[in-house]
């Protein structure tokens, strides 16, 4: 009984106890943005179910006025009940309120007054900074996902605490201020002004959102009437008028889809100029990075405007995915996530259908497929025993993987149905809390299918399956076993949804795997195929592989396929006759690279099989050319040294036919995808060191510099000018360098800011990239930005990126403290490494400095290590390498 226990019970414990549950927040912030401080008082309406003398709640880093404490009972005719004891619990961030009898059952008012810091942290209650007539000024902000709300007012701050909130804010008269809802009040009181806001719905702590600065904002309004706004620093609202637009079409594609229109009276969006993730969607008041949702006509990217439009569809669906219906705990993050990622794609391609977005979600696809074929990886519903886990899980598992397999699922349940069955599970779990089984139930109601059986396969165990196609005799034969890029043996299994295809797309065929293995009678695939003369045996090889079978049909499945080498033959040749989807063509090249890196395939195969790709155009697969080409360079730089000049030789011939087609100028009426694939391509040719393309590049930067606005380099080919500047640059000549930092400098657009960070340490010379390094940690970059930095750093800066990092760990860990930026150190610098020797010297330094914060990825990234590794060993002994490269590097496509 709670009434019984001490505070020490209440230690260690990964979730609150529930003896007391919030029902409404009253809550008084008073900020002070030139100390950097802020005032607060909370009045929180609780209900207590059971027994209990404590009030147990989450505080971290605020300083609590214990004379403040009181509980005023509303069952027991408003008695007032003095606290005995008030602990703070630091290591679990709890604030354990004790009184001397037991509580009365029902309703109370908790009282609490603290002060806090506005930190530069960029969690909790923050302080960013932005520069206004010229002088640097601070703004207020909140980011609270996943449990920072602690650091800002005491609170229940787990998701299934569902409250409403009453927020109210003094702040200087002259500054904008903004919650999850409409003002409803404003008293001025000389400089000073006292903004009262509506009261929310019922909502989780992670979701509420406060900012306080100098912002302009441009508006519109929904088909529903619903007032949307985008607000930015003043002198921006130009770069904010795309996303607007795309805000209010997609809340009315999601009305429809989910069958529930938006739920709050008014919509704000806002770009803060120093936040850690791309986005986070608290309801009603949307914080985005300047670079996630503004967009200037000319100085961004085609690839900028996507993504804008991207992060705002997924912080949209999250407002139905997430605030209306909200997760119960952390494991079922995938649940917010997943569905975010993939309905958002849903959303764009309803609005930019030339876009092909869902070709473009494979990257996705495959970035999900990488991280789980990890050992370290982990289940889509993974254990969370504290909150320092939480942060490591906004992964490619929980986002990418989710929205792989609700892919998957959409696709073996039918379009119709799945969109049926959503907007059931909405109405149904609409103001509350949900499990990862109560979707399953849903969607088994609505189907028929046995979705729980099929699902939980997926979610509750890491991993997918590599299937192994093979024909023998008169049978197609195939086997599932676990894929891990490392070459081990897993033991999962799954109940695998597949599909094939045989000589075209109208011949179809899907199944349940149900077992390890399986096979199929060829009179199937005949019958299928109409009988078209011997498909798989040797007659199909006489005539050169001109019919073929396809597994995991436009890769709508999450698993692997190995096919024998007649199969592949055949499936080569289709690609070379133009007979498959991009979708297709993906999957193929992507499975043959992570066979080889996984040493169940040789690179000369994977190089072989890159010849096919000679002329392809699709962005989306040359993408992936592109990102393996880059992959296979800097291990086979490691591996055979005395081959690099002729593999990066026959890999500029590879590019050749696409990039002549493109061209460095745009020309009339091509579309948004020719112009994403020119910046691809001019980037990895002058990557690989192409003469032409250097020279061109340098040519170009050269205008630029003089002026800024010439059409010469649009902001698409910038990044290739960039790379090929800093490729120029030495110890004794350092002109290159210093005319970036000057663009660097000189422009206030964020986009822009990324893009020569990105390319600063990319260059040969190590002096060089130690400046750079050390460029990043200075005040000129802010800290969301310094991981586009160390994106950059080649195989060339690899060592002097780890002694950098092992030299200035302690100023890092400082100033990223536990947040999921602090990973991204580790996982940038350590993951490049290709040897044995690296990895125990990794290992030695990170012995005693590793946290619960960034444990998954420091082992993610020593495995990551280790498979390089094994690839260099793998590629030194592969017989007749050096025959097959000297002969690809001297053919003439």
């Amino acid at each position: 009984m709670a009434s019984e226990q001490s505070v020490e019970h209440f230690k260690g414990k990964a979730r609150l106890p529930v003896f007391a549950v919030p029902k409404r927040y009253d809550i008084h912030l008073k900020p002070d943005l030139v100390s950097c401080r802020f005032a607060g008082a909370v009045r929180v309406s609780v209900d207590v179910v059971a027994d209990t003398r404590f009030l147990v709640l989450n505080a971290a880093d605020l300083s609590v006025k214990e004379s403040s404490v009181l509980f005023k009972s509303m069952a027991s005719s408003s008695k007032e009940l003095h606290p005995l004891d008030i602990t703070v619990v630091e290591v679990d961030e709890i604030l354990v309120v004790q009184f001397d009898e037991v509580l009365p059952h029902g309703v109370g008012i908790l009282e609490i007054s603290f002060e806090g810091i506005l930190n530069d942290q960029m969690k909790g209650f923050y302080r960013s900074t932005y520069e206004h007539n010229g002088e640097k000024k601070n703004m207020a902000v909140t980011q609270f996902e996943p449990t920072d709300a602690r650091r800002c007012f005491p609170c229940w701050d787990e998701p299934a605490f569902k409250a409403t909130f009453k927020m109210t804010l003094d702040v200087p008269s002259e500054l904008v201020a903004l919650s999850n809802m409409p003002v409803v009040e404003e008293k001025l009181d000389g400089f000073v002004k006292t903004v009262t806001f509506q009261e929310s719905p019922i909502m989780s702590t992670y979701l509420v959102a406060v900012v306080v600065g100098l912002f302009d904002y441009v508006e519109a309004f929904s088909p529903d009437g619903t007032k949307v706004r985008v607000y930015c620093q003043v002198g921006k609202t130009s770069q904010g008028t795309f996303a607007l637009d795309v805000a209010v079409k997609t809340l009315d594609v999601y009305k429809k889809y989910f069958a529930v229109p938006y739920s709050l009276p008014k919509l704000d969006m806002i770009a803060i100029p120093d936040f850690a993730a791309g986005a986070m969607e608290n309801y009603g008041l949307v914080t985005y990075r300047e670079t996630a949702l503004l967009y200037d006509e000319h100085h961004s990217a085609a690839a900028n405007k996507q993504r804008v439009a991207v992060v705002v569809a997924h912080e949209l669906a999250h407002q139905w995915f997430g605030n209306l219906v909200t997760m119960e705990w952390w494991t079922h993050l995938w649940l917010n996530e997943g569905f975010a990622t993939w309905v958002s794609y849903l959303a764009v391609d309803s609005l930019f259908p030339e876009w092909k977005i869902w070709t473009q979600f494979l990257d996705d696809f495959t970035l999900g497929l990488r991280l789980d074929a990890l050992a370290e990886s982990h289940p889509i519903e993974v254990d969370v025993n504290h909150a320092s886990e939480i942060d490591e899980i906004f992964d490619a598992i929980s986002y990418r993987k989710g929205a792989s397999l609700i892919r998957m699922l959409q696709t073996y349940l039918g379009a119709a149905c799945f969109q049926k069955s959503l907007a059931s599970y909405i109405k149904r779990f609409s103001c509350s809390n949900a499990k990862t089984e109560d979707l399953w139930n849903v969607l088994e109601e609505e189907s028929g299918e046995p979705v729980k059986m099929l699902m939980d396969s997926w979610t509750k165990q890491k991993g997918y399956p590599v299937i192994d196609v093979n024909v023998k005799e008169n049978n197609l034969e195939f086997e599932q076993t676990q894929f891990l890029s490392s070459g081990s043996l897993g033991d999962g299994q799954w109940i695998v949804p597949v599909t094939l295809c045989c000589g075209s797309y109208s011949a179809k065929k899907k199944f349940l795997l149900n077992t390890k293995s399986e096979k199929l009678d060829m009179g199937e695939l005949k019958s299928l195929s109409n009988g078209e003369s011997n498909l798989l045996g040797r007659g199909n090889q006489q005539q050169g592989g001109r019919f073929w079978i396809k597994f995991n049909v436009d890769q709508t499945g999450f698993y692997r396929v190995k096919y024998d080498e007649v199969l592949a033959t055949g499936l080569r040749h289709a690609i070379e006759a133009n007979q498959l989807s991009e979708t297709d063509r993906f999957g193929i090249l992507d499975d043959s690279y992570a066979l080889c890196m996984s040493g169940k395939l040789t690179l000369s195969s994977l190089l072989s099989l890159m010849t096919a790709y000679r002329e392809e155009l699709d962005y989306t697969v040359l993408s992936l050319v592109i990102t393996i080409i880059s992959k296979i360079v800097n291990v086979a730089a490691d591996a055979v040294p005395e081959m690099i000049d002729d593999i990066k030789q026959f890999f500029i011939n590879l590019l050749q036919y696409s990039a002549e087609k493109l061209g460095w100028d745009a020309r009339e009426g091509e579309g948004h995808l020719d112009m994403m694939l020119r910046a691809e391509l001019l980037t990895a040719l002058a990557q690989l060191g192409h003469d032409i393309t250097k020279e061109e590049a340098l040519k170009r930067f050269e205008v630029f510099l003089n002026d800024r606005s010439t059409l010469l380099l649009p902001p698409d080919t910038r990044k290739a000018a960039y790379l090929a500047v800093m490729q120029t640059v030495n110890n004794t000549d350092k002109s290159g360098y210093e005319s970036l930092l000057r663009v660097y400098r000189e422009t206030d657009l964020s986009q822009e800011k990324g893009r020569i960070l990105s390319c600063l340490a990319s260059c040969p010379d190590p002096i060089v990239v130690r400046d750079a390094l050390n460029f990043f940690l200075s005040p000129e970059v802010r800290s969301q930005d310094v991981i586009f930095g160390l994106s950059g750093v080649n195989r060339e800066g690899r060592d002097v990126a780890w002694i950098w990092l092992k030299e200035n760990w302690d100023h890092i860990t400082k100033t990223w403290g536990s947040g999921f930026l602090l990973g991204r150190f580790v996982s940038s610098v350590v993951s490049p490494f290709c040897s044995a020797e690296k990895a125990k010297e990794v290992e030695e330094f990170f012995a005693s400095r590793l946290t619960p914060s960034i444990s998954r990825t420091y082992k993610q990234s020593i495995e990551r290590l280790g498979i390089n590794a094994k690839w260099v060993e793998s590629i030194k002994g592969e017989r007749h390498l050096g025959e097959v490269v000297q002969e690809l590097a001297h053919r003439k496509f």
